[in-house]
């Protein structure tokens, strides 16, 4: 029965919190709109996500976000030293393709996510058979070297969190 009446139990709690958050006030009013919200949309989104399924290793999110948020103040210092510092003509800029071992939609869809939050990067495009994702650089000397990073530090830990 609960199954039935919220289909995706983390996403209504999610909606329910960030609604309670946008609206800066807890009122019952505010908390029951939340709770309806929260029941309501996923119920009407659940025949888009047929194969939903939960995660394989969810102990592992709290480590993998420590590191995207760390990721994500170094990258806000780095691209402020570019912006700032680097003679134009120094910046090389650069399309990277990485080549995903993940096949999930939703990890794909983090992976890409993540890519994007991080300043100086940003996901342009998933190949139509979603084996590659390009990735566009502020300044990437070393492409080879992003590319393996972003496998290394982001795809091995979001294939252990999902697959």
């Amino acid at each position: 029965m609960i199954r039935r009446l919220y289909p995706h139990p983390w996403l209504s709690v999610t909606l329910i919190l960030v609604w309670m958050l946008l609206v800066n006030r807890w009122a019952v009013g505010s908390l029951v709109f939340a709770v309806i919200v929260g029941t309501v949309v996923p119920l009407m989104t659940a025949p888009y996500w047929p194969e939903a399924r939960g995660y394989s290793r969810p102990e592992k999110i709290p480590a993998y976000l420590a590191i995207v948020i760390w990721d994500i103040l170094k990258a806000n210092f780095a691209v402020a030293q570019i912006v700032i510092f680097m003679p134009r003509r120094a910046l090389r800029p650069a399309w990277v393709v990485i080549p995903l071992q993940l096949r999930r939609p939703e990890a794909i869809t983090t992976l890409a996510a993540t890519i994007t939050l991080t300043p100086g990067t940003v996901s342009c495009d998933l190949a139509e058979d979603g084996r590659a994702l390009l990735v566009h650089c502020l300044h990437a000397p070393d492409p080879d070297s992003v590319r393996d990073e972003i496998q290394t530090r982001y795809e091995a830990r979001l294939k252990e969190i999902f697959e």
